[in-house]
């Protein structure tokens, strides 16, 4: 039988070549998404049907531009969001004679004070503290859109984030604290569901496939103690290669011969491979709770401290998600960016999926 599969991607799809970068746009791009995309994208980032399909070959050539320009920008690399309004990818420089050959490229330029290896380097000093980090920190990641680092703190408690601050050493310069509205939790649920079962009780979303089974949130083994597999049909379903959390959140499943992994989602959609699509990108997800929902790509970087332990390098979101959908997908286009970690209401974080495929040593399964 066909395992369901709840995933999730990123849109990225055209060649580069030249000096620094420059671009031919793809014909389509879009021809193996599933309909359901389309008017999910339709009704959570409020876009018309056109709208929808021009942004994402926009966001095709951006998300290209982008890995070519940063990887010759090196240490002046500060970062890159997706511009919504102008469809270009928004490229920020420590160097301000590369804002003419950024611009060439076809992307908006900005100079900005701090790189995105400086502020990386940041996130590893916060990261490096975690263990004596105040309860009301919520966690901490690179804003690419103010050039920032961001601490979050729960509200009302600003002052356990200036101390913290102060411990740290960083540059202050290159933090924004913010005020966090609740401490984000785990969507793991320990009830029935549709998806898969841990030990007869607790369930999680599978997310992408696999050429041995699958890939999904770590804490979905860690919490449970790594119980037995079974399907939404309650049939045996496999077992764990392995699973990790926290510091990160991902796991794999090997399938048994009854489960076939296939290089699609559960709605029909391909995976064609995967990428890192840039903040501001559409983004949708599958979970077995909350089903398809979208919205665009946050901050990433961050570190987000679940009351279970910290999990860092995460992505942010602000597409909806509920218990039960952890380990589930996020996908733009045909191409995998994470399995859902967990969250607030405001948020949803997913981890990479490169970090989950290479830290678990399974190969992502593409058509």
């Amino acid at each position: 039988m066909k395992i369901a599969r709840l995933f999730g991607a990123a849109a990225a799809a055209v060649m580069t070549t030249g000096a620094l970068v420059s671009v031919a746009v793809p014909a389509s791009g879009q021809d193996l998404l599933n309909p359901d995309i389309v008017p999910a994208m339709q009704r959570d980032l409020g876009l018309t049907h056109d709208q929808v399909l021009t942004r994402l070959k926009s966001e095709d050539v951006a998300n290209k531009v982008t890995e070519a320009v940063s990887a010759t920008l090196g240490d002046a690399f500060g970062g890159a969001t997706y511009n919504a309004a102008t469809g270009k990818a928004h490229i920020q420089t420590t160097d301000a004679a590369s804002v003419g050959k950024i611009q060439a490229s076809g992307a908006e330029a900005e100079v900005v004070k701090f790189s995105a290896r400086q502020l990386d380097s940041t996130v590893d000093r916060f990261k490096a503290l975690d263990a004596t980090a105040p309860y009301a920190i919520t966690g901490w990641g690179v804003d690419s859109v103010t050039n920032r680092v961001t601490l979050s703190v729960l509200q009302g408690q600003r002052a356990a984030a200036d101390a913290f601050l102060a411990r740290s050493g960083v540059d202050k310069s290159s933090v924004t604290i913010v005020d966090a509205t609740a401490k984000p939790t785990l969507h793991a649920n320990i009830r029935g569901g549709d998806a898969y079962y841990i030990g007869g009780s607790a369930r999680c979303s599978v997310g992408f496939a696999t050429t041995t089974g699958f890939v999904t949130a770590g804490h979905c083994g860690a919490l449970t103690g790594g119980g037995s597999l079974t399907g939404s049909n309650g049939a045996a379903l496999g077992s764990w290669i392995t699973y990790r959390f926290p510091d990160v959140d991902y796991a794999a499943v090997r399938t048994n011969s009854s489960w076939t992994p296939v290089a699609q989602m559960n709605n029909g959609t391909a995976v064609r491979g995967s990428s890192n699509a840039a903040t501001g990108s559409s983004v949708c997800k599958a979970g077995s709770t909350t089903g398809w929902t979208c919205g665009t790509i946050g901050a990433k970087n961050q570190s987000v401290r679940y009351s279970e332990g910290t999990v860092n390098g995460m992505t942010a979101t602000n597409v909806h998600s509920a218990a039960g959908d952890s380990g589930g997908g996020f996908i733009a286009g045909n191409y995998a960016q994470g399995v859902l970690s967990g969250g607030n209401t405001s948020v949803t974080y997913f981890y990479p999926i490169a970090g989950a495929l290479s830290g678990t040593g399974t190969t992502l399964k593409t058509s």
